[in-house]
């Protein structure tokens, strides 16, 4: 969204921002989620559909008639069946801003970081006295202990690292209204090196590529390194397996999947990554053949026993997978579970 909004203003186009600023109990998106919307009421993302969408369209509308931001609270209890999308038992706070040309630069800073697999937030500041105004600030992550406004350095490091977006609000002042800050992470999509572009590779990269990864292919054969095998927005490598892993940047993000042809290019594409301190590292393969890579790794130096109780193999969530789109599946799944931090059994 950030890219997007770049775009729109370059473009000359009239438009307002939505912001998710705060959700509690049962609602279609969380805080963070963006919308920009155009006058006539197009509309580019989302800040969830529905009653909370329409809403934001009529709000949008009036914000670009009057250049004011606007804040709205939209509780989600309706009980009328036409009451589209209103019925989550929620609520959530959206901020509308016709001014956010003004912020282009932090925007696209945001862009660039993502671009770049650098880190930083976007801080949303709202003060509602003598008249709203909004401002939006760019922050690298280097520069983060050095934020003294409020919240502060602490508070903005804290989100950064768990990731999560924050709305904090400050004790308010008789003479300058409240005033709160919407802190946003900017975390690059997590990386997904797949050594492999064979079956198993292609349905891991177009699963993953749907649920938030960016992912890299690396196979030393032309023809399954061809970038017409894979969705757009896929990195196709060819060369080496084992060279190309190591030049790839992992670091305690990335996440690695070993699906080669065989399990000796299977063990030599783990040799070059095995030392490393990822965030995911899972081979394809039996459970007799893990074992005896195992085996192999260990008797020979290759990696202590601490470094291989850190591969998943075999890998994937157990979901009795047969066919391909299936192994597929529970490989992502297993993924996803690491990215979130859910239990795996």
């Amino acid at each position: 969204m950030y890219r997007k909004i770049v775009e729109l203003i370059d473009g000359g186009a009239r438009l307002a921002a939505a912001l998710v600023l705060s959700t509690q109990g049962s609602t279609p998106q969380r805080a963070g989620a963006r919308a920009v919307v155009e006058p006539s009421g197009r509309l580019w993302g989302t800040v969830g559909g529905g009653a909370v969408e329409a809403q934001t369209r009529r709000t949008a509308a009036e914000a670009c008639q009057s250049q004011r931001p606007r804040l709205f609270d939209f509780d989600m209890n309706g009980l009328d069946a036409a009451d589209e999308g209103s019925i989550c038992g929620g609520r959530m706070r959206v901020l509308v801003d016709p001014t956010v040309a003004r912020h282009r630069s932090c925007f696209a800073q945001a862009a660039e970081a993502l671009a770049g697999r650098r880190r930083g937030c976007l801080l949303t500041r709202i003060r509602t006295a003598p008249e709203m105004e909004v401002e939006v600030q760019w922050l690298t992550e280097a520069s983060l202990p050095a934020a003294r406004a409020f919240p502060g350095g602490d508070a903005i490091r804290s989100c950064l690292e768990s990731g999560r977006a924050e709305r904090i609000v400050a004790a308010a002042r008789s003479s300058e209204g409240a005033e709160e800050v919407f802190v946003e992470p900017v975390i690059p999509r997590p990386l997904l090196v797949i050594a492999g572009g064979g079956h198993v590779g292609q349905a891991v990269a177009l699963e993953a590529l749907q649920v938030g990864f960016d992912v890299t292919v690396i196979d030393d054969r032309p023809e399954f390194a061809a970038a017409a095998l894979f969705p757009p927005g896929v990195s196709v490598l060819c060369g080496p397996i084992p060279e190309q892993i190591a030049a790839c940047p992992l670091d305690e993000d990335a996440y690695v999947v070993l699906v080669t042809r065989g399990h000796r290019h299977d063990a030599d594409a783990l040799g070059a990554c095995i030392h490393r301190r990822l965030a995911y590292l899972g081979m394809i393969g039996s459970r007799r053949k893990a074992a005896l890579v195992r085996k192999r790794f260990l008797e020979s130096g290759l990696a202590t026993e601490e470094e291989f109780d850190r591969v998943r193999a075999p890998i994937g969530l157990e979901i009795g997978a047969v066919t391909v789109p299936e192994i597929a599946v529970s490989i992502v799944a297993q993924l996803i579970a690491v990215r979130r931090r859910a239990p795996l059994g």
